[in-house]
């Protein structure tokens, strides 16, 4: 009886084992089978459909490293690329198993994972500068940097990323260099306004004032001019006409007498 029970044990476990297995199986099959639909839509360019197909495979197994790195791809073909990153993030998250497992076969593959990132600093550091934020445009830069030298660590004999690591090192080296003039350029600038401001444009004020002071003083000693003469015309026309007056005066008395 007792060993009867133990033999019914071990079917109840081999089966449940069996069960397993075949779940495994079904799941890694369906996994394969959407990465493959995606793998056909996104050699035909149809990045939307290809990322949903890549989705289906995360669904299967969140963490699938064929459905990551292609769902990676999928989304920076469309220009997401934060979403691109993340997903690039998590097939580097798991490096150290990766290169247990298959140092080979994954090691280019994350290698891929880490040039990627890099060109997504690249994009994300010239979109900064575009709307003038340098600072993050040179931080984007530098994490581009990184994100190469980590690649080549890997993968030594890729010379598409030894390019890249070079251009993004020479475009954040120009940038600096260009911040720098420009900062002492406006530095400079300020400079000069500050001497500039207060001792030249008083005495200019004055100099453009004056002229017009001066012919105020030019119009109203005119116009005194032209009041004194008249009051003096006046006052001569007023003698003119005693005088005249008074010879009336003594032909009159010299007529009486």
């Amino acid at each position: 009886m007792i060993g009867k029970m133990k033999r019914t044990r071990k079917t109840i476990i081999g089966l449940i084992i069996s069960f397993l297995c075949a779940g495994v199986t079904f799941g890694q099959k369906a996994e394969r089978k959407h990465v493959r639909e995606g793998n056909k839509l996104y050699g035909k360019e149809k990045y939307t459909e290809a990322e949903i197909a890549y989705r289906k495979s995360m669904d299967v197994n969140s963490r699938s490293i064929e459905g990551s790195y292609d769902l990676g791809n999928a989304l920076y073909r469309q220009q997401k690329f934060p979403e691109a990153a993340e997903q690039y993030r998590l097939v580097i998250d798991q490096k150290e198993r990766l290169l247990d497992e298959d140092k080979i076969k994954n090691t280019k593959r994350i290698a891929q994972a880490y040039h990627n990132m890099g060109n997504i600093g690249m994009n994300t550091a010239l979109a900064a500068r575009n709307t003038g934020n340098i600072d993050a445009s040179n931080q984007e830069y530098l994490k581009s940097i990184e994100a190469y030298k980590a690649s080549l660590r890997l993968n030594p004999r890729d010379d598409e990323t030894r390019y890249n690591l070079a251009l993004a090192q020479k475009l954040l080296q120009d940038q600096q260099n260009e911040d720098q003039q420009q900062q002492q350029q406006q530095n400079q600038q300020n400079n000069e306004d500050q001497q500039q401001q207060q001792p030249q444009d008083q005495p200019q004020k004055s100099q453009d004032e004056q002229p017009q002071n001066e012919q105020m003083s030019e119009d109203n000693a005119q116009q005194i001019l032209d009041a004194f003469l008249q009051d003096e015309k006046d006052t001569q026309e007023k003698i003119k006409q005693a005088q005249q007056q008074k010879q009336q005066q003594r032909r009159r008395t010299d007529k009486q007498w």
